[in-house]
């Protein structure tokens, strides 16, 4: 009797668990299914971490706050962000060193609408554990000026002005695929300098994050997926400039079904989230 009723136990929590439906899984730059903590172990070897993101993927956003608490718990950590342009750095210091509060920040500092939701959370860890917070890209009024008017227009700026960049002249290689691809998807209403503008994010990036790396501590990025998939957009100019540096990506993906990394997918990066594509949105 007793075997038989631990048999129903167990015939219960195998249906059971069959039955969950899961939000997401993480898989290889291969499409092998891997384990949370074999992907943590490799990051926390690396010296620097890219955690690309869908900008309004709630998934994306509560597994970059995991990853880097659980990262803490092993290695020293610097953040970063896409999210934070340089000329802002100031006012992202004095909240960090708590000389200002979150409404001041708000006011002072250009925060993205989804902030409060999706940001916040990370400068608030750095906050609380006392951790660099570098806001690494390039004010959005000059990448604007170069979408206008191509990277020529970037020398007229005062030195002031060039040092929330990447020095002058910036590298730029049209060809990557990544920047081929942006023309296309603007089925050839895209011009050259929408790529050049994409690159002075790129390039700021990748100076900011090379400019305040620190020896034995993970330098973990948070940016739009397609400045680093592929090992192109800012990983590209991190290589030229430090090619012996150990990096490992991490990007982000929706699909209908998340039993199996799509092909398309397959070498993004080395590490893919794929969420279901009925998660909701942040906005």
């Amino acid at each position: 009797m007793k075997k038989l009723i631990f048999l129903s136990c167990c015939i219960l929590t195998s249906l059971t668990l069959s039955a969950q439906k899961e939000a997401f899984r993480i898989y290889t730059a291969k499409g092998k299914k891997v384990r949370y903590n074999k992907m943590l172990r490799d990051m926390s070897r690396s010296q620097l971490v890219f955690l690309g993101e869908l900008h309004n993927d709630p998934i994306a956003h509560w597994m970059q706050l995991e990853i880097t608490k659980d990262l803490h718990k092993k290695e020293d950590l610097v953040l970063g962000a896409e999210m934070f342009e340089a000329d802002n750095q100031e006012e992202v210091s004095q909240y960090l060193e708590k000389k200002i509060d979150k409404k001041a920040l708000d006011s002072l500092a250009r925060l993205w609408p989804n902030y409060p939701t999706d940001y916040a959370p990370l400068l608030n860890y750095a906050r609380d554990n006392k951790l660099k917070f570098i806001a690494t890209n390039i004010p959005r009024r000059y990448a604007n000026m170069v979408y206008k008017g191509g990277f020529e227009v970037l020398d007229s700026l005062s030195d002031q002005e060039k040092s929330w960049m990447a020095p002058l002249p910036m590298a730029f290689d049209p060809d990557l695929p990544t920047y081929r691809k942006i023309l296309e998807m603007m089925g050839g209403h895209g011009s050259q300098t929408l790529v050049m503008a994409q690159s002075t994010k790129d390039a700021t990036m990748a100076h900011f994050i090379l400019e305040n790396m620190k020896n034995n501590a993970v330098f973990v990025h948070y940016n739009g997926a397609y400045h680093s998939d592929f090992y192109e957009g800012i990983v590209w100019y991190i290589k030229q400039a430090r090619p012996e540096l150990e990096i490992v990506t991490f990007s982000t993906v929706l699909q209908d079904d998340i039993s199996k990394l799509k092909e398309e997918h397959e070498g993004k990066a080395d590490y893919i989230l794929v969420v279901d594509e009925d998660m909701t949105r942040t906005y």
